[in-house]
């Protein structure tokens, strides 16, 4: 499967209609996204079970902002809704393959449980009267 270019607008549907999906936020600035666009390219043809999309970071500067985005490329994989994996910096064919792999492998059913225990924990925190998480000091 190619890869896809997302928007904003089609940043949620994207990751809620899919199992897998991998975002590779880059710009054209960028050398060394310039250098991982081809070998993520290359990977997408032989995942046809995996949507690989593409945030143009100065296109989509909100998103970027709301996804956290401080260095370019980044990678980040969403599997059933959750966000498994982020990390900046362009990675090799092999690193890309093992990330892959590693979505694959993963046990949704304890990744689901986590992160419900993980809100649960948030939302019972002291002081925390409306489920966001209060940051310790």
């Amino acid at each position: 499967m190619a890869t896809v270019d997302i928007t904003g607008e089609q940043f949620a549907s994207t990751v809620e209609d899919n199992d897998i999906v991998l975002v590779d936020f880059w710009a054209e600035w960028c050398g060394p996204c310039k250098q991982f666009g081809p070998t993520y390219s290359a990977v997408s043809e032989k995942h046809p079970d995996v949507v690989f999309s593409k945030v143009d970071t100065e296109a989509e500067q909100q998103l970027a902002a709301e996804a956290g985005i401080t260095s370019i490329p980044t990678l980040m994989a969403f599997r059933e809704k959750v966000l498994v994996f982020s990390q900046p910096g362009a990675l090799n064919a092999q690193q890309l393959e093992q990330v892959i792999d590693a979505v694959k492998a993963l046990d949704m059913e304890e990744v689901h449980a986590h992160v419900a225990r993980s809100q649960a924990e948030a939302a019972a925190a002291p002081g925390n009267q409306d489920g966001t998480q209060i940051p310790e000091a």
